[in-house]
């Protein structure tokens, strides 16, 4: 009667394991193909080969740009060399970009960049926070932009026991943030476990010198993060359950979910436009490919506009679309004025003219 039971629950553990793969390869969109939508005015950027995670732009125009993202479980083409952040301004016709130098005291050779976000304080002054995973850890860094050295001064490591497994930041106050978790277990195989079954266990998390809570529960997978231009309302990804939640930031800091706005793809990091207020979103059409790189048939890009974000219909549009010959795993769009950075996870950037 015993074995037969064991029997039986092993039966039923690999059935619904099963299911959950099914289901899983659902989830990643598993051989979906896009429609090429290509601008007719791109060019790749030179000096971004190997990736830029993510992209924060100043209202001046200079955009901050981290490097390629490493990981476990998906493809470095440099994994050997420390991260960087680097510097673009949109102002230029031909803009390039430069690494920013980083002041000494910090361990730059373990430097592993993943969202960004940037503050300026009263007196003018532009912080930049990066999520950090040195040595596949999680801290957020806080730099101080030197822009005439065109440097970034280390001023302090965050971290705290919520701020585990962090992908994204918004940065809205001198010490405030909101940050994502994607993963709720650091081990790797217990993240393929997680993903698989899709427990719904990560979170965002705001975090003050003086207060540390959870504000949001419930993501597959907890992604991107940003504010809109009124500071009202968050935006997160939930790049594995495919939308973006919107939700409404209180005065002590605590968010309420609006609406959830469901897009069909691998939704990644998020950006709002700074005339209009639609969020940008950098996307995977294929998981599968992220997951399982193949060289020869690369994971795509995908970039999505999102307009009238509260509206009962908001409009959804495909401003970019390409399956890998040109641009591999984007991750995110920022806009400004017209103009147009697509960045990656390990693969280039691309800038175009709208």
């Amino acid at each position: 009667m015993g074995k037969l039971m064991v029997l039986t629950l092993l039966g039923a553990g690999l059935a619904l394991v099963g299911e959950r793969l099914v289901a899983f390869r659902q989830r990643t969109n598993a051989f979906r193909k896009v429609e090429p939508v290509e601008p007719q005015n791109c060019r790749l950027i030179e000096g971004l080969e190997n990736g830029s995670e993510d992209i924060d732009i100043l209202p001046s125009g200079l955009a901050f740009i981290s490097s390629g993202l490493k990981y476990p479980g998906l493809p470095s083409f440099a994994p050997d060399e420390p991260g960087q952040i680097f510097l673009m301004d949109m102002n230029e016709q031909n803009p390039k970009v430069q690494a920013l130098n980083i002041s000494d005291g910090f361990d730059k050779a373990s430097f592993n960049p993943h969202g960004i976000s940037t503050f300026i304080d009263e007196d003018h002054t532009v912080y930049l926070y990066v999520v950090n995973h040195p040595h596949m850890k999680s801290t957020v860094e806080k730099f101080k932009f030197e822009e005439q050295q065109r440097s970034l001064v280390h001023l302090k490591t965050i971290k705290h026991e919520l701020l585990k497994s962090v992908n994204d930041i918004v940065v809205l106050g001198p010490e405030q943030f909101y940050a994502t978790r994607d993963h709720y277990f650091t081990n790797f195989f217990l993240v393929l476990f997680e993903m698989i079954m899709d427990l719904h266990w990560t979170y965002a998390v705001f975090y003050s010198p003086r207060e540390v809570k959870v504000v949001a529960k419930g993501f597959s997978s907890a992604n991107g993060i940003t504010v809109s231009l009124d500071k009202k309302y968050i935006y997160i990804a939930d790049v594995t359950a495919q939308n973006i939640h919107v939700l409404k930031k209180h005065e002590n800091w605590d968010l309420t979910q609006v609406k959830v706005i469901h897009l069909g793809t691998l939704v990644d990091n998020l950006t709002v436009d700074p005339d209009t207020g639609d969020i940008w979103a950098g996307c995977h059409p294929d998981g599968k490919k992220l997951l399982i790189y193949n060289p020869e048939d690369p994971p795509g890009s995908e970039v999505l506009r999102i307009q009238d974000v509260l509206s009962e219909k908001p409009k959804i549009s495909t401003e970019y679309a390409n399956n890998g010959s040109v641009l591999q795993g984007s991750t995110v769009a920022s806009v400004y004025h017209g103009k147009l950075l697509i960045g990656t996870v390990f693969h280039k950037a691309l800038y175009c003219l709208l």
